[in-house]
């Protein structure tokens, strides 16, 4: 777009957060996009913007900083929508774009990008009812075109009948995926050095971006090791306590400390747990109410732990919960497209279920996530077990599987390849 100086890759690949951003610039004032380094939302936001003011190069920065100072009018000048690629640069614009959208009374002028949890920035205002929030995530493998998405999971609660597919997607395509991640510029590179993206992530996160969310300086070397623990951890309920104490390696650092490290990567969008559900449940049983540990895209813990497809296809058992990972983020992709939300279900009991997609209504559907067809069996129990014991009845079940062919059980169950799958 020679108007705007933004440059669209030729290669862009729609992504399903684009909906969200139209549905919100339609009551907006404002649409702030927030998510992690590198998950393509400055590109996305661009497809959006007249105007787009790169905040992270220096000169603008000054330039934004200075008319902060100055002028209101100045510095929102441009065709609307205006784009504000890393806002936080210069938080004095969220205060200018809510006092402005309350005198104008537009709707979508203003588009803003940023890396980092607004709460962590000072306003004046909240921006309530004038600047509303979207959440991009990095790809998932129906974005990135490596689903071929024949299961829908909006259809799912809507008619729930499934004809039969089948997935191309190949247990070296799964491993090789898990590691690359979902990260939008890696596809458009040679493959033999798309692993080496989300190293240079990771790196980034720990050398330069931790230091961004409050301006303090932290000890390097510990927060790889809480990562590396918290990777150790992946897509279980390993409790805070535990991952503090595998951290610590003989020169560890106290808890409080250490809880400011955790707030930090979760205000830069690398650690998103998964919450647990808490609808109503004809049982005694206890609830479990820790959060299930995981990244917000299954390539950190890789990079953090230093594994390869290869590594992973040694290991089977890290290769589960590394599956479980990218499903996680995949199924919340989907979710979220639909409005919706994902939890896990686990009792007092040992009844565990590894996804719960909820939407606005309450309808869900349980999903166990399992690599292979070996449990596939006990996953189906586990599923009808907790539809037994809930007040209301689940829109379907599935068994999330890397397996090739997508089809329903005799006991109702569907199991369905992560390479099936889209919203």
């Amino acid at each position: 777009n020679e108007e705007t100086g933004t440059r669209i890759s030729m290669e862009y690949k729609r992504r399903l957060v684009e909906k969200q951003i139209e549905l919100k610039m339609q009551y907006s004032g404002g649409v702030v996009i927030e998510g992690a380094k590198w998950v393509g939302k400055s590109t996305t936001a661009s497809m959006f913007a007249s105007t787009v003011v790169k905040l992270q190069d220096p000169i603008e920065k000054k330039k934004y900083q200075t008319l902060a100072t100055i002028s209101r009018t100045e510095i929102l000048k441009g065709d609307k929508p205006i784009l504000f690629d890393e806002w936080q640069e210069v938080p004095e614009l969220w205060d200018f774009i809510r006092l402005d959208v309350d005198v104008q009374n537009t709707k979508g002028a203003y588009i803003l990008t940023g890396s980092t949890s607004k709460k962590d920035v000072k306003t004046a205002h909240s921006g309530t009812g004038r600047i509303n929030r979207v959440y991009m995530r990095p790809m998932s493998l129906y974005e990135s075109g490596e689903s071929n998405g024949t299961v829908s999971l909006r259809e799912m609660f809507n008619s729930p009948a499934m004809a039969p597919s089948e997935s191309q997607v190949s247990i070296d395509d799964i491993a090789y995926m898990i590691c690359r991640g979902g990260w939008p510029g890696s596809l458009d590179i040679a493959k033999d050095v798309q692993l080496e993206v989300p190293k240079d992530l990771l790196n980034s996160n720990i050398n330069v971006e931790i230091e961004s969310t409050d301006g303090k300086k932290r000890d390097k070397e510990k927060i790889r090791r809480i990562i590396q623990s918290y990777a150790r951890n992946i897509s279980t309920l390993a409790s805070e306590t535990t991952i503090y104490k595998d951290q610590e390696n003989g020169d560890g650092i106290d808890i409080k400390t250490f809880e400011t490290y955790m707030n930090a990567l979760r205000r830069l969008f690398v650690v998103e747990d998964v919450p647990p559900w808490s609808q109503q449940i004809r049982s005694s049983s206890r609830l479990r109410k820790s959060n299930k540990k995981q990244f917000v895209d299954s390539s950190i813990a890789i990079a953090a732990l230093g594994l390869s497809p290869e590594k992973l296809k040694q290991d089977f058992a890290t290769f589960g919960f590394l599956f479980e990972s990218i499903a996680t983020r995949d199924i919340r992709v989907y979710a979220e497209a639909i409005g919706g939300n994902v939890y896990y279900y686990s009792d007092s009991t040992g009844l565990e279920v590894d996804l719960i997609v909820e939407l606005e209504d309450g309808s869900w559907g349980g999903i166990e996530v399992k690599l292979g067809e070996n449990e596939v069996d006990k996953a189906s129990k586990n599923l009808l077990k907790l539809a037994s014991i809930s007040v209301k009845k689940p829109s379907f079940l599935m068994i999330l599987t890397n397996t090739q062919m997508a089809y329903q059980r005799q006991d109702g169950v569907y199991v369905v390849p992560l390479g099936c799958m889209k919203d």
